[in-house]
């Protein structure tokens, strides 16, 4: 079968490509530049944990080695501070936990130059056992698009002008996409939502990797909201909320501003050094379709978003990991049309949700008087930090409760800490096969359902003993009488189930079921739900649907 093609080589396709790859899935991408990034130290992105996660997974051990997790995060208004988060887990240096505030446990999110996450994804795909398995191919710039019933077709500009055939094609070119534009894919929205200006620098803050957020601070020439981020080696990246229509501002202004925030907050301005610097203008768009046929949109081909503290490419890699098992399952067992499209159905409707969430806390935020005047104090500085920290409507990683692939509710099904279509807990697990453990995230992304049994006291049992005692040669039959791959794995204990709950997780770490005791008949029903429907009947449906189109 041919391979994927990738247009675009930034974070979201080269990440798409290796987790096509993690599941025996070859890929071309399509770059139309010269194969490195140009290092930019004031692009950077927050990854929520999970993100972070799912790119080390791919082999993309820059994440460690140049990234940062935060202390905590503390919000300011004027000269008082609101509201401080202190992040549970361990931090990137490897230092001991921190507590966590009030509402629970909150892990830190992992702040990274984009350059560097782009680099360390082109070295995974360098260090692949099977290179053949992702093939990037420089100084392409894609041009045309043919689709038909059996694949696709794309011919590329450039010093390699060549057609270029595959099964299906991935739009990750970016905010003007090729792709998105030769489908015909309408992308509205909103225009400058807002303007930062930012500087990334080296200096001593006060708050020793923390992250601020900092409204109406109380000094000249530094406007109503300034952000410090922490990055490594004493880096940090400063973003100014800028008018949404104001002067240019030039480089003398942009230092002024930092020597008077960087005096504000230390009584004189410490000897700093100014690596990058830069003014960006947020846009808010969400395209009309994500799938037209073969052809898919991904990242920022997709969607635009940023504004109140939402993180664009870690949404873009989110898009990655929902939509690489499902072209993966298509292209090793072929799919209903039920599959793909539930990638548009989940990814769009999450984004819009939080595209709408950071539309309507706008006016309240950024408006004056009204609803303003009656939440000033702390429900502003709750609403953004929620935002950078990863809570709440415009940050909590989404989940997909109305997902097309959801299993119908039946009796047999149990209740757990995690609701249907949530993320899973990140729990330790057993491979009963041959006694493997590790975190169940670790387990995602192989093209597998993971089957999980929650068993409580098999840390003492003897493993030799597992495959036949208690309930294990029954679920065992299970697993592999189900109509997709799956792996069975065991947990000690999972929130909020019993014993002998068992867990129905999707290959990106989503909950389909879980199931009081083990029910054959109901998982074997919620796998065939998650591949929406065998492959066959996807295509008897659109045969039928062209005979009645002819007709």
């Amino acid at each position: 079968m041919d391979p994927v093609i990738v247009a675009g080589a930034g974070p979201v396709g080269l990440a798409l490509s290796l987790a096509l790859a993690a599941q025996g899935v070859p890929s071309v991408v399509l770059d139309e530049g010269p194969g490195k990034e140009e290092p930019r130290p004031a692009r950077t992105a927050v990854l929520r944990p999970d993100m972070a996660a799912f790119v080390e997974r791919l082999g993309c051990t820059t994440v460690r080695d140049e990234g940062t997790r935060w202390r905590g995060w503390r919000s300011m208004r004027r000269k008082q501070e609101t509201r401080h988060v202190l992040f549970a887990g361990p931090e990137a240096d490897g230092a001991a936990e921190v507590p966590a505030d009030e509402d629970g446990d909150i892990v830190s999110p992992l702040h990274i130059a984009q350059h560097a996450l782009a680099h360390g994804l082109r070295e995974a795909i360098g260090l692949l056992p099977r290179r053949s398995l992702v093939q990037v191919v420089t100084h392409s710039r894609l041009d045309a698009i043919e689709q038909d019933g059996d694949g696709i077709t794309v011919h590329t500009r450039g010093p390699g002008s060549t057609w270029w055939r595959g099964s299906y094609l991935v739009g990750c070119d970016g905010a003007r996409s090729t792709v998105r534009k030769l489908l015909g894919v309408r992308f509205p929205g909103r225009t400058a939502v807002e303007r930062h200006a930012v500087a990334t620098l080296r200096a001593e803050l006060p708050w020793d990797g923390e992250g601020l957020l900092h409204r109406q601070p109380p000094w000249r020439g530094v406007g109503e909201e300034v952000t410090a981020r922490p990055l490594p080696d004493d880096g940090w990246r400063l973003d100014w909320l800028l008018p949404p229509r104001g002067d240019l501002v030039t480089p003398d202004a942009l230092v002024a501003r930092i020597r008077e925030t960087l005096a504000g907050w230390c009584g004189e301005t410490p000897a700093y050094d100014l690596v990058d610097t830069g003014v960006y203008t947020l846009h808010h768009r969400l395209a009309k379709r994500w799938r037209v046929e073969r052809a898919f949109l991904a990242g920022d081909a997709a969607h635009l978003l940023g504004a109140l503290g939402t993180q664009g490419l870690d949404e873009g890699l989110r898009d990655a990991d929902n939509l690489a098992w499902k072209l993966a399952l298509a292209w090793h067992h072929g799919a209903s049309d039920a599959l793909l499209d539930s990638y548009q159905a989940e990814r769009r409707t999450a984004v819009a949700a939080r595209l709408r969430a950071a539309d309507q806390s706008l006016p309240v935020l950024r408006g004056t008087g009204g609803l303003r005047t009656y939440l000033r104090g702390g429900g502003h500085d709750a609403l953004l930090t929620e935002g950078h920290v990863g809570r709440g409507p415009l940050g909590a990683p989404p989940a997909y409760p109305h997902s097309p692939l959801a299993p119908p509710y039946s009796e047999a099904q149990a209740s757990v800490g995690t609701l249907p279509g949530a993320a899973v807990a990140d729990v330790p697990v057993t491979a009963p096969e041959d006694g493997t453990t590790g975190p169940l995230r670790d387990r995602l992304g192989r093209g597998r359902l993971l089957v999980v049994l929650v068993a409580p006291g098999t840390g003492v049992w003897d493993r030799r003993h597992w495959m036949t005692a208690g309930v294990m040669p029954r679920l065992a039959a299970a697993v592999e009488a189900l109509p997709v791959p799956g792996e069975l794995l065991v947990t000690e204990a999972y929130p909020g189930a019993a014993a002998h709950t068992v867990l129905l997780v999707r290959p990106d770490g989503h909950l389909v079921a879980a199931f009081g005791g083990v029910q054959p008949e109901e998982l074997h029903a919620a796998a065939d739900a998650v591949r929406g429907g065998s492959p066959e009947s996807g295509r008897r449906d659109r045969t039928a649907d062209a005979a009645c189109t002819r007709g």
